[in-house]
């Protein structure tokens, strides 16, 4: 099947990689090779995944620099909600889930140079986004695996990958001169608008500690807060990170 390449606005710069690969490593090698740097988008020629990471070059610390992936779920939510039909509904699942009509769709995830140490500013961070878009012959076939979806299966077959490449890259620059103009609150509130998890007992897990209790939202800081134990407990952000070189 021949796909459009998508394009890209003129602050981001797109380097194409086979279906094989995935774009969020290929992203973190070539970022910490020095091969690629801010602004650069990764993304797969897979046909039936989006599948893509664009490179970033924090000016900030590690603590505020984390909010990126917030960030991003707020530019995906936008994205999927402008694409999509009506009855299409959008959420999130901390960290980095995304969910179409309540079942998972795809994540977000985040990587950075250096160490997980909140007070250092990473050389390099990738935020990679990942979709199952169209369901191949070899995967299972819809509701035989609980909790799991693709966007062709909830009312998108006629959305192309470059549509949505394209669509949460410019979704994504939006909501990053928001953040660079207004903090983490506009972040904040889109985020808490699509969490599908709010005030229900969750059970998550960060930094290899397990937290279980009622979700209460997030922090300024983008940090998960559960009631448990009759004491309010945070799973950290940083801790969902990954560090390839750390």
């Amino acid at each position: 099947m021949h796909l459009p390449d998508p394009t890209f606005p003129p602050l981001l710069k797109g380097h194409d990689v086979a279906g094989t690969e995935s774009a969020f490593e290929t992203a973190c090698e070539r970022a910490a090779a020095g091969a690629i740097g801010a602004g650069d988008v990764v993304w797969s020629r897979h046909a039936s995944r989006v599948d893509l990471a664009i490179v970033l070059e924090p000016e900030v610390s590690l603590e505020t620099a984390v909010q990126m992936l917030p960030v991003s779920m707020a530019a995906i939510g936008d994205c999927l909600g402008v694409l999509t039909p009506p009855q299409v509904g959008v959420g999130f699942t901390w960290p980095g889930d995304i969910r179409v009509n309540g079942g998972i769709v795809g994540n977000i995830r985040g990587a950075a140079s250096g160490e997980r140490d909140a007070s250092l500013t990473p050389d390099w961070m990738v935020i990679g986004l990942w979709l199952r878009h169209r369901r191949e012959d070899s995967e299972p076939e819809p509701g035989d695996v609980s909790d799991q979806t693709w966007l062709s299966e909830e009312g998108c077959a006629e959305l192309t990958r470059s549509e949505v490449i394209e669509s949460y890259c410019r979704h994504f620059l939006t909501w990053l001169n928001d953040w660079n103009d207004d903090g983490f609150k506009s972040v904040h509130g889109s985020w808490m608008f699509r969490a599908e998890e709010r005030d229900a007992h969750i059970s998550v897990t960060a930094g290899g500690e397990t937290i279980s209790g009622l979700m209460q939202g997030l922090d300024d800081s983008g940090n998960l807060l559960v009631q448990s134990d009759g004491s309010t407990k945070a799973a950290m952000l940083l801790d969902v990170f990954e560090f390839p070189q750390g």
